[in-house]
């Protein structure tokens, strides 16, 4: 048990620890020019092993490298003694560097340049030292020569066979063979031990032979060498006969007497054994008897250690690598057959050479600063620390005033240069020693900047961006950002700077484009170096490739349109299943899509588009699914759109286990998207019931899997599928499976201990979850004793989870452990963590508080420390309140807001540097001790005052146009001063897009705060720079540009009011990003411009129609908060309503009405679905209406609008839900097709209608037209003049009949027409049935072909009623040709 001046000991050095963290080495750069100008100690970059063996046969090297500037200087030891290398022409030494050569090719003895050497290497800044190196040369000795009696012993007695191998460097490896130099066989019977000799349990018969060899191998010779030969002889009862041998009866049925085990080695009932930590442990107990024994090991008071023990030589070994502290204990090996058994007990005491807990680290200081050494090492027994200083031991060395050597860490306070040297820690017990090299180099080195000059950077809108500035000085300078030279330095808001110097943008816009310096700075001076910063649109698929179908042989094609910034170079690629797709004569590509013409199944596959610049890419991808050809009936599904699957079916349990189930379900139709995924979900009935968790989600072409379950759970499960549509619904659950118990298999997280008074300590912990019970009756089990006290542990049981320990003595370190357990058992016990008791009030005040070096805002601070005893807890800082007491510029308030500033120091001459002070003003402070909970009294009250600054930037600047030809600008002195105010100082010039006319100046005298200007160019724009002055110098700038005012007649309601922030200072046009959540204004209100609307109402007959004029709209206004992060652009009475929304199943058309300008109509349309609460944002750059696609069917969906640039204004959100998804029904009486069809029925009945009609009211001999027809068609008949028959005759039913005279025809065919004339030429006989009568003219003539001239009429004089006396039915079809 640590007493009380032991825990202040150990306070105060982890408190050291904890103090110097901020000295910790700097790291030097690899610049080349810091490398050339810096000047280093040496340090030791590579020497030869501690224990280096070497082959005789090759020559020496002894290697020792360092590095330093200048270049070191190297010098060996020999056994201690000076090694003059000049005067051994065998030794050389490597030019730059220490290595020794040694070289026996001109003779000499590699064994006389044995012994112990170490290196030492200097240069004017000090002196490192290698370690020392023990160089021995490899030995191979030979056999001694001996003679070897034949070995006799009795069948089943036990014998050894010695080997004693000679003693080689390093040792070597021994193995017994036979004269054919195969290996002697070795099992559970007969075995070699650690010693190499060869042990027999038993002897049997066969094993008489005469060629048992030892033999030794030698590893650096790569030599065998063979002991002469064993004979060994048994002696047997009965006659032996090697044929009748077999493993079950080894002794072939004679009578062998039988024995209890013995061991054969170790000797005795007890050994020890030590071994070194993290070496190899070898423990061996060989037993003789007959049978033969069965060895077993086990380890006294605990179990073997589990993952590293093994078990050789058929269990007669123990082997455990990487030995450790909590191996070393009683192990006992247990040799045992049918007859009895014997044990034997190994005491292991683990011993561990020095090892390192903190290497001491190189030190890099300027001048006037601090630091410390630390070097900590372990070891069994504990290391002595000895420190040296260039290789002398550090009392011998001169006195130094600024160093301190505390143990094992040496404190440096208020270097000096010139005390530059290196240290070495040796850390050394009985077994080994540890030498580390650490410089202190104390250095002063002017800032430098170590990035390129003028670099050109170009990052994507909306990117979080990155500007390095790596820099190096001594001492290290300080890093400021700087945006186009003006203003204060950047940090805070947008931007971050981080203490390697690099400057973070958090959301690169538009307006963050322009130079950027950086700047060092130190007391040595000040390096800065510039980078230009461009802000370039992102590349966007404005239309991506969609999933697609097409016919085996068709053509598809993918589109792929790229928005990128114009000054980028994009290049666009196509990928097939993540493979490059190249143009052929089938795949076409062009700047917006690609084409694939005559596809097949080798086209199907994912099609990925890829737009890509320098800077920035985007990608696209679609499916592509190859279908056979269409039949003449096409399913229609096929031109449905995907969607999602339906959910699997059927689930089934099987394969059952203590902690896994298989699974297996049948999928459901996949509905034109295949199933990517499928989700596995459970629900218990004990802890949550009816609460559905995710289990695991597998690939979807699987499904049958086996679950991993939790013990002492009652599951039922089911399983949704996925495409790219969306989820299934959930399958039915499938039947319940019940887990057994089970010890838990958690351990309690987040176990801590902590006082919540001073004689307490809480130990709490986070109680395991439902499903990490495995069983009913959880309980914990938990320890606790005072840490290093050796104590017992205390323990207590619960079923909570927070145990409280009381009566604990005040800020005492408790060990604390913990397990869970339930009716099942125990399960495994937590690490061991530190907790600590209760703090109380720390007793003592800091005393003697004091300030130096004050300037305008900073101010260095002193004050004696107390004795961390008196803090009665963890010390946690000196806790420092000041406060402004008041302003020294007359007439001006300030605010007397107490403020902490915190310093961790446990240094005997404490100090800080207190900064952000108000310039010019009086300050008081006062400082306590603090540890986690309590503070001390306060320290003596202390009053100071800053020194005059520069003046912020005046409160506001208005600009006003009371006529065409003159701006008025008004502005207000700072809010803080600073100091005295002696004038303000006016730039200005013109703006012309991104060029600035000449720059002019006007400066005033404090009391003016107004300023006329004449405008030459009426025209022009204006950008106005305003500074306030006081005797330090200019303030920051305050700059605005004029406005632009489209309607000049309404130049006296054209104001601008802009005013800053105390970080960044930009135009009152210039659009800062929108913040997270606007705040209220606290420093000004807007100014707010009323505007006029006119009405005019226009009424007709029918409706009434009003018209509104476009309102004016007034300029937006700049509020500053406190916030310095938030600078909001809010335009007054700019508003968003009337949001409407028409939706389909998968998108929906945005309307909305607003009173912007025409460029200021940049919207965002914030969607958010009410399932989930995920925000899809759409970006528009054009006014309403506007469509958003890829909505989800059937969900509920908020809608807002607001605007890109002026964030604050924004619509109310609005509900709207998508309509589910649907197939569309083909409604067959809408369909063209069918409409015609119907028209061309209807019109084909009419027909026969009317011709029925005329049939009836016309009569005549001709009933029919097909009868003239089939008259015209012979008489066309080849186009020849063929005769008719001299008789005309006419049917009975009134038609006549025609013959060709030429022809075989028919008889029906050849039926000669009835009273017809012989000739065409000849006179034609009128009768009553010639066809003259029906001719139009009187004659029926005919033209060259043979058709008649005329039309066919019906007979004028002949009777009009003859037709009707005609009963013969009329073909429909006839009908219609009657009419032609």
């Amino acid at each position: 048990m640590l007493g009380k001046s032991g825990r202040a000991a150990l306070t105060l050095m982890s408190s050291l620890l904890l103090l110097w963290h901020p000295a910790a080495p700097i790291e030097v750069p690899k610049d080349p020019m810091i490398q050339r100008d810096l000047k280093q100690p040496p340090t030791i970059t590579k020497q030869s092993v501690k224990d280096y063996i070497v082959d005789p046969r090759d020559n020496i090297i002894i290697e020792c490298e360092a590095k330093g500037n200048p270049v070191p200087i190297f010098s060996w030891r020999r056994n201690g003694k000076l090694f003059n290398i000049g005067k051994d022409p065998r030794v050389t030494m490597r030019k730059r560097s220490g290595t020794l050569e040694i070289s026996f090719r001109s003779g000499g003895r590699p064994e006389d340049y044995e012994g112990e050497y170490q290196c030492f290497a200097s240069n004017d800044f000090g002196m490192a030292l290698s370690n020392k190196t023990l160089l021995r040369v490899s030995k191979a000795p030979l056999w001694p020569k001996e003679v070897l009696e034949p070995v006799t012993v009795t069948e089943g007695s036990p014998l050894v066979l010695p080997c004693n191998p000679p003693p080689g460097l390093p040792p070597p490896l021994t193995f017994w063979m036979d004269s054919s130099m195969s290996s002697i066989p070795q099992d559970k019977r007969v075995s070699m031990g650690l010693n190499g000799d060869l042990y027999f349990s038993n002897v049997l018969a066969e094993d008489a032979r005469q060629d048992y060899s030892c033999s030794a191998r030698f590893l650096f010779t790569h030599t065998i060498q063979q002991k002469n030969p064993f004979t060994l002889k048994v002696q047997t009862t009965e006659p032996y006969n090697d044929t009748s041998y077999n493993a079950t009866d080894p002794y072939g049925g004679r009578k062998v007497a039988e024995s209890t085990p013995t061991f054969l080695s170790p000797s005795g009932t007890e050994s020890s054994k030590m071994v070194l930590r993290d070496e190899q442990l070898l423990l061996e107990c060989i037993a003789a008897g007959l049978p033969t024994p069965t060895t077993k090991w086990f380890k006294e008071g605990g179990e073997l250690p589990a993952g590293k023990v093994k078990f050789e030589n058929y269990n007669k070994t123990l082997k455990i690598i990487s030995v450790s502290e909590e191996d070393a204990g009683q192990y006992v090996c247990m040799a045992n057959n049918h007859l009895g058994s014997i044990r034997h007990s190994i005491m292991v005491q683990v011993k561990a050479a020095p090892y390192w807990l903190e290497k001491p680290s190189d030190l890099v200081l300027a001048p006037e600063e601090s630091g410390r050494l630390v070097c900590r090492a372990n070891g069994n027994p504990k290391p002595q620390i000895q420190w040296l200083v260039n290789g002398q031991p550090v009392e011998s060395s001169p006195l130094n005033p600024n160093r301190q050597v505390l143990g094992d860490t040496i404190m440096f306070r208020s270097v000096q240069l010139g005390s530059s040297a290196v240290y070495q820690c040796n850390a050394s017990n009985q077994h080994g020693y540890l030498l580390a090299n650490a410089f202190v180099n104390v250095l002063d080195m002017k800032p430098r900047i170590l990035a390129p000059k003028n670099q050109m950077i170009k990052v994507i809108e909306g990117n979080r961006t990155f500007l390095d500035c790596p820099f190096f000085g001594s001492p290290l300078p300080e890093i400021r950002w700087f945006k186009n030279g003006q203003g204060s330095g950047l940090d805070g808001g947008q931007y971050r700077v981080y203490v390697n110097g690099t400057l973070e943008i958090k959301r690169a816009g538009a307006e963050d484009a322009g130079t950027y310096t950086c700047v060092a700075s130190s007391i040595l001076g000040k390096a800065e170096n510039q980078v230009w910063l461009e802000v370039k649109e992102p590349t966007q698929i404005v239309r991506a490739p969609e999933r697609m179908s097409a016919i085996r042989g068709s053509t598809v094609r993918f589109d792929c349109k790229v928005k990128s910034d114009p000054s980028l170079k994009v290049r666009v690629q196509w990928t097939k299943d993540d493979k490059p797709l190249t143009a052929g004569w089938r795949v076409k590509k062009d700047d917006d899509s690609m084409t694939i013409s005559h596809v097949n199944e080798g086209d199907e596959g994912i099609y990925t588009c890829t737009a890509k610049s320098d800077i920035d890419e985007d990608s696209a991808s679609a499916r592509f699914t190859v279908l056979e050809e269409a039949s003449l009936n096409p399913s229609v599904s096929s031109a449905l759109p995907p969607d999602r699957p339906d959910a699997p079916m059927d689930l089934d349990l099987s394969d059952p286990a203590v902690r896994s189930v298989r699974l297996t379900w049948i999928p459901g139709n996949e509905n034109r998207s295949p199933v990517t995924e499928f989700l596995v979900q459970f629900e218990e009935d004990r802890w949550e019931p009816g609460r559905w968790q995710n289990l695991s989600a597998y690939p979807g072409d699987l499904n049958s899997v086996i679950l991993q379950l939790a013990p002492f759970v009652n599951y039922q499960f089911r399983v949704i599928a996925i495409n790219s549509v969306g989820q299934s619904k959930p399958s039915r659950p499938s039947p319940r499976y019940k887990t057994s118990g089970a010890a838990p298999d958690a351990i309690p997280r987040g176990l801590r201990g902590w006082g919540s008074s001073k004689d307490n300590m809480e130990i709490t912990w986070e109680p395991l979850l439902d499903l990490e019970r495995n069983g009913p009756n959880l309980q914990y089990s938990v320890w606790w004793r005072k840490k290093d006290s050796g104590e017992d542990w205390n323990n207590v049981t619960t079923v909570g989870s927070k145990h409280v320990v009381h009566n604990t003595e005040t800020y005492v370190p408790y060990e604390i452990k913990i397990q869970a357990r339930n009716e099942f058992g125990a399960g495994p016990e937590s690490n061991v963590v530190t907790g600590y008791s209760g703090e109380d009030k720390p007793i003592d005040a800091p005393t003697d508080l004091r300030v130096s070096k004050v300037d305008s805002t900073k101010a260095n601070i002193h004050w004696k420390p107390v004795d961390l005893n008196s803090v009665q807890g963890e010390f946690k800082e000196y806790r420092l309140y000041y406060w402004r007491e008041s302003s020294l510029v007359p007439g001006l308030v300030g605010s007397k807001e107490k403020k902490t500033k915190g310093f961790y120091s446990t240094t005997t001459e404490p100090s800080g540097i207190l900064s952000d002070l108000v310039p010019y003003s009086k300050y008081k402070m006062y400082m306590v001790v603090a540890n986690n909970h309590l503070e001390s009294p306060p320290s003596n009250t202390v009053d100071f005052t800053t020194k005059e600054g520069v003046p912020d930037a005046p409160q506001f600047f208005r600009i006003k146009r009371k006529n065409l030809d003159t701006l008025y600008l008004e502005w207000d002195k700072p809010l803080e001063p600073n100091g005295i105010l002696i004038g303000y100082h006016l730039q200005y010039q013109t703006v012309n897009g991104s060029r600035l006319g000449h720059a002019k100046s006007e400066t005033f005298l404090s009391n003016v705060t107004e300023f006329t200007l004449r405008l030459p160019n009426r025209a022009a724009h204006y950008k106005f720079f305003l500074q306030a002055i006081t005797q330090v110098g200019r303030g920051k700038v305050y700059d605005v540009e004029s406005l632009h005012f489209a309607n000049e007649e309404n130049f006296t309601d054209a104001t601008g009011l802009v005013e800053l922030t105390d970080v960044f200072v930009g135009s009152a046009f210039t659009p800062s990003p929108p913040p997270i959540a606007p705040l209220p204004p606290t420093t000004i209100a807007p100014t707010t411009i009323s505007t006029s609307t006119t009405t005019t109402s226009t009424t007709a007959t029918t409706a009434t129609t009003t018209e509104a004029t476009t309102p004016s709209i007034p300029p937006p206004v700049l509020v500053t908060t406190k916030r310095t992060d938030q600078n909001v652009l809010v335009p007054p009475e700019w508003e968003i309503w009337n949001v409407t929304v028409e939706s389909n199943s998968i998108s929906a058309n945005v309307n909305w009405s607003c009173n912007f300008l025409a460029d200021s109509s940049d919207f965002v349309l914030e969607l958010t679905l009410d399932s989930d609460k995920t925000v899809k944002v759409v970006s528009v750059n054009h006014q309403p209406p506007v469509t958003v696609k890829e909505l989800m069917a059937g969900a509920l969906y908020h809608l807002r609008v607001y605007s890109h640039e002026f964030n604050s204004v924004s619509s109310k959100r609005i509900p709207f839900k998508t309509k589910p998804a649907y197939i569309d029904q083909v409604d067959i009486a809408t369909q063209g097709w069918f409409i015609g069809l119907m028209c061309a029925i209807a019109l084909i009945i009419l027909i026969l209608l009317i011709v029925c009609f005329i049939k009836r009211s016309r009569g005549g001999k001709y009933p029919g037209g097909g009868y003239l027809t089939g008259f015209k068609k012979y008489l066309v008949r080849d186009k020849k003049d063929l005769p008719l028959d001299p008789v005309d005759h006419k049917d009975q039913d009134g038609s006549f009949d025609y013959q060709n005279e030429n022809e075989n025809s028919s008889d029906e065919d050849n039926k000669p027409l009835q009273g017809s004339q012989t000739s065409l030429d000849g006179n034609v006989k009128e009768s009553d049935d010639s066809l003259v009568d029906y001719g139009e003219g009187g004659d029926g003539q005919f033209n060259e072909d043979g058709s008649f001239i005329g039309q066919y009429t019906v007979k004028k004089d002949k009777d009009e009623t003859e037709g009707n006396e005609s009963s013969e039915a009329t073909s429909p079809v006839n009908a219609i040709y009657s009419l032609a």
